[in-house]
């Protein structure tokens, strides 16, 4: 895999929305990017816009600059402004077996405007009639909003803009109207009071949402001590709609959970699984550049029943788990 231009390196493929199209599962892969580094400067990737028109551009900061400060292995404080040290776009893979990929070399969906300016990240794909339905995070010194663009073959793309405005996030769109509206969760994030939880919302026409409900807390658990939220669109099933959900924990640890809302009625929880259904147990789970990471924002269900799951760990790789609609519902009976 190519970097999307000169002067930036890749340092990993994760998170991926899914979907399937013309008989090929569809990736729709977060690639973070970062820039080599000098002995006395840091490099910053990140894009510029000017006359409509976007570009990716390098920041050089002196290392003994006083005024910058190095947060975390993502983030960089300078001058009062905040600034990611990596970068993400959006880049297509395909596959008939959905297991080897052949991996587009540009960008499907790069920055374009100022909301994006830091990246852009973590997609969900949701297919309704013969529109895909693509939301995802745009990053920038205001934060993060969620953004939504459409295609119908994975060529084209309109972008429809910010559907949740900062700092929100973690948006699973259901893949059909119930009672007449647009159906989707997102993560709203909150501070000086709870912790950010799953939302419920809906709207007559996917861009104006309303009617917002707090669906689901943190449950206190371990895994569940810092957040939550939801992944890929909701699997439709003869109990209700399945959301496969991650929880953030202690020492950082992300895992995934199962809920179960009413069929008619998505803002009613039926049941939860009282503890994650996949945590990090493999080293390339565990081991990376967030260790510790499960993170699924990618669900494709075959005529069968069969699920594949597609799964970012530590930041840095797709992975893939698989089971099945039945599997899942008795998990949820059983817990």
């Amino acid at each position: 895999m190519t970097p999307s231009v000169e002067g930036y390196n890749i340092l990993g493929a994760f998170n991926p929305g899914a979907t399937i199209y013309n008989n090929q599962i569809i990736l729709l892969m977060r690639v973070s990017e970062n820039c080599p580094q000098e002995k006395k400067f840091i490099n910053i990737p990140y894009y510029s816009f000017v006359n409509n028109k976007s570009e990716a551009k390098i920041l050089h900061i002196n290392k003994d600059d006083p005024q910058v400060t190095l947060k975390d292995t993502r983030g960089v404080f300078y001058k009062g402004k905040d600034y990611l040290s990596t970068i993400s776009h959006l880049r297509l893979a395909r596959s008939y077996d959905g297991i080897n990929f052949t991996i587009d070399k540009k960008p499907f969906i790069a920055p374009s405007n100022e909301t994006e300016k830091f990246g852009v990240e973590d997609a969900r794909i949701s297919k309704i009639d013969d529109t895909y339905y693509i939301n995802y995070t745009g990053v920038s010194e205001d934060g993060y909003a969620t953004m939504l663009a459409t295609t119908k073959n994975f060529i084209d793309i309109e972008r429809k803009g910010v559907i949740f405005a900062p700092l929100n996030k973690d948006v699973a769109i259901f893949e059909e109207k119930v009672n007449g509206k647009y159906i989707a969760l997102h993560r709203p994030d909150n501070h000086g009071f709870g912790l950010p939880s799953i939302w419920y919302a809906d709207s007559p026409d996917i861009i104006h949402w309303g009617n917002h409900k707090c669906l689901l807390r943190p449950d206190g658990s371990k895994w569940e001590s810092q957040k939550i939220g939801a992944g890929a669109a909701p699997i439709k099933t003869k109990e209700g709609w399945l959301v496969l959900y991650h929880g953030k924990g202690d020492n950082s640890i992300y895992s995934l959970n199962l809920l179960l809302l009413d069929i008619n009625d998505p803002s009613k929880i039926i049941k939860r699984c009282k503890q994650p259904i996949f945590t990090p147990k493999e080293d390339y789970e565990k081991n990376g550049f967030f260790g510790n990471v499960i993170f699924s924002n990618g669900i494709v269900t075959k005529p069968d029943g069969t699920i594949f799951i597609y799964y970012g760990a530590c930041d840095e790789t797709v992975c893939l788990a698989t089971t099945t609609i039945d599997e899942l519902l008795n998990l949820l009976k059983n817990h």
